[in-house]
C-alpha cells in the first residue's frame, strides 16, 4: 500500500471503539465523525474472525486486508503490523484491530491530526483523532468499562462520552455501528448481528440510539416469528408485544401482533389492536384482505369481515 498525496474523500478524522464482549463473543465497531457515510469507510467486522477500524488520512485496505489476515490466523498484531509494513503512508493512519480471542492492536501515526491518540484496554480499543482535546479517548475508554449492558449499548456509551469530551474539532455528521457473532459463519451474511448506519444527521448518536431501540424491537418482533413456526403461541405473543411496546410509533408492529392474535381464535383481542393500527395506519386495513391467500391468515370471509369492522368510520 502506498501514498502519493492526500485526498479529501480519505480524511476520516474521527473517534472510534472496536471491541469484544466477555460474555458472548460478540465482536464490534462503531464510530462517529464530521463525515459523510463515515461508516463505509471505518467500519469492518466479520464473524468468528475480528473487528478492524480505520481512519484518520484512512486507507480502506486495512478494512478486508486485515480481516483477511485474521481469518487466516494472525493475530490483530501480526495482521497490523504486516499492513503498516507495507503502507508508506502509515504515519498518517490511524488504525484498531481486533482478533476473535479478544488481542487488540492500535496504531496512530505521528502525523494525524491533533489532538490524536489511543487507549487499549482489556478485550477493546478506543481510538481518535482531530479531536477538541485529548481527553476524548480515555472518556471512551471509561465510558465503555462502566456502563452495563450488551455491546452495542456500552459502544454507543464510548461514543457518547467521546462527543462530551469535546468530540471531532468541526463537529458531527455521520456514525455507523456493526455487531458480528463469535463464531465464524459459511454465509458471512447471517454472522452479522447488527449493522446501522447514520449517513447525514445533525445529531447521529441521539439517532443511533433511536435506531438501535427499533432493532431491539424488531429483534423481539423476529423472535416472535421464530417462536411461532415452533408452535410456541403464546410465548410469540409475548415477543410481539414486547416489540409493539419499544416502537410505539409503528403501527406494523401491532398489526402483525393482531393477525397472529386472529389467526388463532383471539378474535376480540386482535380487533381491539387492529382498531388502534387501523386509525394510526389505514393502509394496513388494505393489506389485510390480501393475507389469506399467501397464507398468513386464515381463510374466513367471517373472520376477516370482524376484523376490518374495527376501520374508522
Amino acid at each position: 500500500m502506498s501514498e502519493s498525496r492526500i485526498r479529501p474523500s480519505e480524511l476520516a478524522s474521527t473517534y472510534s471503539i472496536v471491541a469484544l464482549d466477555q460474555h458472548t463473543g460478540q465482536l464490534g465497531v462503531a464510530v462517529q465523525s464530521h463525515w459523510f457515510s463515515v461508516g463505509s469507510l471505518v467500519c469492518w467486522a466479520e464473524a468468528g474472525v475480528g473487528a478492524v477500524a480505520t481512519q484518520a488520512m484512512v486507507n480502506v485496505d486495512y478494512g478486508p486486508l486485515g480481516l483477511q489476515l485474521m481469518r487466516e490466523g494472525d493475530t490483530a498484531a501480526q495482521a497490523l503490523a504486516a499492513l503498516l509494513n507495507k503502507d508508506e503512508g502509515r504515519a498518517m493512519r490511524q488504525v484498531a484491530m481486533l482478533d476473535v480471542r479478544g488481542y487488540v492492536a492500535t496504531h496512530t501515526g505521528e502525523r494525524c491530526i491533533a489532538a490524536a491518540g489511543h487507549y487499549a484496554g482489556e478485550g477493546y480499543s478506543v481510538q481518535a483523532n482531530m479531536m477538541e482535546s485529548a481527553t476524548v479517548w480515555p472518556a471512551m475508554a471509561a465510558a465503555f468499562e462502566r456502563t452495563p449492558g450488551d455491546l452495542a449499548t456500552r459502544m454507543l456509551s464510548a461514543l457518547d462520552a467521546a462527543q462530551s469530551a469535546g468530540g471531532d474539532v468541526r463537529g458531527r455528521q455521520s456514525a455507523a455501528m456493526r455487531v458480528v457473532s463469535a463464531r465464524p459463519c459459511s454465509h458471512p451474511w447471517r454472522g452479522i448481528v447488527l449493522d446501522l448506519r447514520v449517513e447525514d444527521h445533525p445529531d447521529p448518536l441521539v439517532e443511533m440510539g433511536r435506531l438501535l431501540k427499533l432493532h431491539e424491537a424488531y429483534q423481539h418482533m423476529n423472535l416472535g416469528d421464530e417462536l411461532l413456526g415452533q408452535g410456541q403461541v403464546e410465548d410469540a405473543l409475548k415477543e410481539y408485544g414486547q416489540a409493539a411496546a419499544l416502537a410505539p410509533g409503528i403501527a406494523e408492529l401491532p398489526f402483525w401482533h393482531a393477525v397472529t392474535l386472529a389467526d388463532v381464535g383471539r378474535v376480540a383481542e386482535a380487533c381491539e389492536l387492529l382498531r388502534q393500527v387501523f386509525a394510526a395506519d389505514p393502509a394496513l386495513a388494505r393489506l389485510l384482505p390480501r393475507l389469506s391467500a399467501a397464507g398468513m391468515l386464515r381463510d374466513d370471509p367471517q373472520l376477516l369481515a370482524d376484523l376490518l369492522s374495527v376501520q374508522p368510520s
